[in-house]
């Protein structure tokens, strides 16, 4: 599995042709107690960057982007009844969705591990 961040604070971890989407530590950590969150329905068609869900915590609302094109094939239910979990374990149960990738070479595009470290440094 690799991962990879965005410049907008999210994550995703590659599995197949399933990307795994989440926030990072740093953007949770920043949010505050979140309090909401709502992802845009399965079969719902993204380009990279367009808000494919909105978190909310008790300091503000946030967008979370769609880090490559594809389209949303599940949520995580779970934060429906504990948006904590983003919190709690943002890069580990707090996933926020899961899409099918349908341009992977705009993954050469988004950070590794170093250069994310290196961009929050």
């Amino acid at each position: 599995m690799t991962t990879y961040y965005t410049r907008e604070h999210e994550w995703l971890r590659i599995e197949g042709d399933i990307a795994v989407v989440g926030i990072t530590a740093h953007a949770a950590e920043e949010l505050g107690e979140l309090v909401f969150v709502e992802v845009k329905d399965a079969g719902t068609t993204l380009s990279q960057g367009d808000s494919a869900a909105v978190v909310e915590s008790v300091k503000a609302a946030s967008d979370i982007y769609a880090p490559v094109d594809g389209e949303i094939v599940e949520s995580n239910t779970a934060l429906g009844d504990d948006p904590a979990l983003i919190s709690n374990e943002p890069e580990g149960k707090g996933w926020i969705f899961r899409m099918r990738l349908s341009n992977p070479a705009q993954l050469d595009s988004l950070l590794d591990a170093e250069a994310y470290a290196a961009l929050l440094a």
